[in-house]
């Protein structure tokens, strides 16, 4: 399929996602109750299908959850100008914050009920500048290892072209969920 066919196909499926997720629960947090007895891979499918809510990062940085699957997360984006710092090119923190989401998220898929995480070290490596006028975005977060008080996972910002735009990894603290 050429780059153009999978940037069409990327598209279509952000603004169908994205669609569902604003139709559904919407932007917010879920509480304890319409998390009880669900998995992380649970709890992110229902997500990605708008029973639950979706973070509000996502409409600040202007991308979505668009796959999720055992130990993986695939997130959506496009940089925008408002992500740009004062040199005129996408801000780093756009990049980290998408590798971030698609590493936590991947890890999320491992957690068993009654499980939480959260990020304690995070390395990003940025090799291609993006741009508004690159396309949409994909970064692909898939765990390495989930243990019960650790879990690592790695990610990459790709475009539709294959082209690699970043890479991360990451370790993350896993633990019994406190109640909200």
């Amino acid at each position: 399929m050429s780059a153009e066919a999978i940037q069409a196909d990327w598209t279509r499926h952000f603004d169908e996602t994205r669609a569902r997720l604003r139709s559904g629960a919407g932007p917010g947090l879920a509480d304890t109750a319409q998390l009880a007895g669900m998995n992380g891979l649970q709890q992110m499918q229902a997500m990605l299908e708008g029973l639950l809510p979706y973070p509000h990062i996502a409409d600040t940085m202007d991308f979505a959850l668009v796959e999720v699957g055992e130990g993986r997360a695939v997130f959506q984006g496009q940089p925008q100008l408002k992500h740009y710092n004062p040199l005129g090119s996408v801000h780093g923190g756009w990049y980290a914050t998408l590798l971030d989401s698609a590493l936590g998220c991947a890890v999320h898929t491992t957690l068993p009920v009654g499980r939480g995480y959260t990020t304690a070290e995070l390395g990003v490596n940025i090799v291609r500048a993006a741009s508004h006028k690159s396309g949409p975005l994909r970064a692909i977060g898939t765990v390495l290892h989930a243990g019960r008080q650790l879990a690592t996972a790695e990610a990459r910002i790709v475009g539709a072209d294959g082209k690699l735009y970043a890479h991360a990894t990451t370790t993350c603290l896993v633990f019994e969920a406190p109640a909200r």
